[in-house]
């Protein structure tokens, strides 16, 4: 017997369906909540289904983002095998049937028919360290869009305040600038202050500077107070909204600076990560997306394994005689994984950083290929090079 164990996974529970072979399921699918009590059933008909079958069933589920986790980690605690299936191919078993019906008994009962038509492969474990590395660079990642939507917001803010304090600071998101603008809200109250007490509220806030750097300053932005179009039409609310702005802008650096520290120190650990640093154009915090987004390589067999789970593969249409000539690529992958490469590739080409991958991406624009298509395949390429590096346990120079 081949016995199977298809878990439907869901949030705070999972329907389950068990197959002792092929075409003969076991008994009705039920339901378990991912508590204890309800893992502990589970456990239980783990064990009915081993002495009914004569050997321990395998498990097959889907990839559900993290509301697998604590089922993860109770099979791997009982040392149960464990088959982890994209999605997007159970889905395409789940459309087999004519009917149209979509419950959670019909697909846990159609994953365990999928273990029997799919040579599958046991789930590969991945290190504590890159999955460390991933959640910490994917919240950067959000955190760093909030942060972007925070300064669009606030610009449009300022521009109704005092629109003439952008040209003050060389950079206006700096600490200095906001807790400047903190101070001096409005055009009224820097020329109410006057240049000496905005010298120094400038000078304490960069002790690092000189006195002239700050006097400089507070003259300019008392100059900038002078041609601000916005003296009397200030409304409370927008003065309310500024403030709030300023102080959220304050702690998403703070943030962020703080997982940028932990970001850094972990991938520091992390031999891989520095084998990937070491390719001309690829900085820290693309290496440790790319790394994170990888993981262990020993869980690619070829390299057109990784451009595939990348999603940047060529689709392939063809009917008869018909091949399609337009074929785009999958992004089927890891868009985060896609979107550092995108981003490495620019950093290589500009001013030939990447001598090698400059001179790909020039052999391909004179074929005739667009600019994204080149820089497609420049992604190609430098993923094919990251895979060997990481194979073979060499940094850039000793593949070249």
């Amino acid at each position: 017997m081949n016995p199977v164990i298809g878990l439907d996974v869901s949030k705070g529970e999972s329907q389950i369906q068990a197959f002792l072979d092929k075409g003969k399921p076991y008994g009705k699918s039920f339901s378990v909540s991912h508590t204890t009590e309800g893992l502990d059933r589970l456990l239980h008909f783990l064990n009915v289904v081993e002495n009914e079958a004569g050997m321990k069933p395998s498990v097959i589920l889907e990839s559900t983002g993290h509301y697998h986790t604590p089922v993860i980690q109770f099979l791997e605690e009982q040392n149960y095998l464990y088959i982890m299936v994209n999605p997007l191919l159970s889905h395409q078993a789940k459309k087999l049937s004519l009917r149209k019906v979509k419950t959670d008994q019909i697909d846990a009962f159609r994953l365990c028919e999928l273990y029997y038509k799919e040579e599958l492969e046991p789930y590969k474990k991945r290190g504590i360290q890159l999955l460390n590395l991933r959640h910490l660079t994917r919240q950067h990642e959000a955190l760093t869009g909030l942060y972007v939507q925070t300064k669009l917001q606030f610009q449009a803010i300022l521009d109704q305040v005092f629109p003439e304090y952008k040209g003050v600071f060389g950079d206006l998101y700096s600490k200095v600038s906001l807790h400047t603008l903190l101070a001096f809200k409005t055009s009224e109250s820097v020329i109410q202050a006057g240049e000496n007490q905005v010298t120094d509220q400038i000078a304490s806030l960069c002790m690092r500077r000189s006195e002239r750097w700050a006097q400089e300053k507070a003259k300019k932005l008392y100059e900038a107070a002078q041609r601000n179009p916005f003296k009397s039409i200030v409304y409370q609310s927008h003065l309310i909204s500024l403030d709030m702005y300023i102080q959220l802008l304050l702690q998403y650096q703070e943030h962020l600076a703080q997982l940028e520290d932990q970001i850094d120190a972990l991938a520091g650990e992390i031999e891989e990560y520095k084998m990937i640093q070491s390719i001309p154009g690829i900085g820290e915090k693309i290496a440790a997306t790319i790394i994170s987004e990888i993981g262990e390589v020993e869980r690619f067999h070829h390299p057109k394994k990784l451009v595939a789970f990348s999603g940047i593969d060529p689709s392939v249409h063809s009917s008869g005689k018909f091949i399609a000539t337009i074929n785009r690529i999958t992004k089927r992958g890891s868009s985060r994984l896609r979107h550092a490469l995108y981003m490495a590739v620019l950093c290589g080409i500009r001013a030939s950083r990447n001598k090698k991958l400059k001179e790909f991406y020039d052999r391909k624009r004179e074929e005739g290929k667009p600019f994204k298509v080149a820089v497609i395949a420049c992604a190609n390429k430098l993923l094919h090079w990251i895979y060997a590096l990481l194979k073979r346990k060499e940094t850039f120079l000793d593949l070249a």
